[in-house]
């Protein structure tokens, strides 16, 4: 962590075209996870991403990944996926159970980065109606979700899992279809996976990700577009 600025007391985070190149978008470090800081970071393109082992690490990498609505892909297999009639889903009905789920070791992956500072964090954006999130449903059990951050027209979706084959796509496809109907402009996919490429998501330059950012921020400021009726 040499030489990257660390935060202190104050909301001040560095311009996002200063993050390191390798690793790709590490920006800074230090600071806390409270509310005012995390939607000030939201707001400029920059969100937490660390180990327990570390301190609280900002990113903002270049490009970025985006899911332009348009460009939702949904496969034939996922189709029959979402006529299932056992499948079924809730927004906001069980937040820190999704977060949870999320932050479940994966087969692929030793550790979590979703520690429990973190959990307790976007707990509390989510009492403050900042952060939201999507159940899915199989047959009356959790199967899956989503979560992330709500600022203006802006979605900043922060991770999904799923407990049953394709769940955590139910969950992104049904979110992004939700997303579009209510007026959202951007869904930040932040860092691509096979399995958000797979979806749709796209990766653009840094740079206009935080003008697209920017433009949408000023023209709507805090108008609240999340509508889970």
């Amino acid at each position: 962590m040499t030489g990257l600025p660390w935060l202190n007391h104050s909301l001040w985070f560095p311009p996002p075209n200063d993050a390191l190149e390798d690793p790709n978008g590490l920006l800074c470090a230090g600071g806390d996870l409270k509310a005012e800081r995390l939607i000030q970071a939201y707001k400029q393109g920059i969100f937490p991403w660390y180990c327990a082992d570390q301190p609280i690490l900002w990113w903002s990498p270049d490009p970025r990944c985006i899911l332009r609505f348009n460009d939702l892909h949904i496969a034939k297999s996922m189709r029959r996926t979402l006529n299932d009639n056992r499948l079924s889903y809730t927004f906001d009905q069980y937040f820190q159970a999704v977060v949870k789920g999320c932050a479940q070791p994966r087969p692929y992956s030793e550790g979590t980065w979703i520690t429990n500072e973190m959990i307790d964090a976007y707990c509390n954006l989510h009492q403050q109606g900042v952060a939201h999130s999507i159940e899915v449903w199989y047959e009356g059990e959790l199967a899956g979700g989503l979560y992330g951050v709500s600022i203006g027209p802006c979605f900043f979706g922060e991770s999904m899992f799923g407990r049953k084959p394709n769940v955590s796509k139910y969950a992104f496809i049904r979110l992004a279809q939700s997303l579009e109907a209510w007026g959202y402009r951007l869904f930040d996919c932040q860092v691509p996976n096979d399995h958000l490429l797979s979806l749709g998501a796209t990766l653009i330059p840094r740079s206009d990700f935080l003008d697209l950012l920017k433009d949408h921020l000023d023209n709507y400021g805090s108008q609240l577009f999340w509508n889970k009726n």
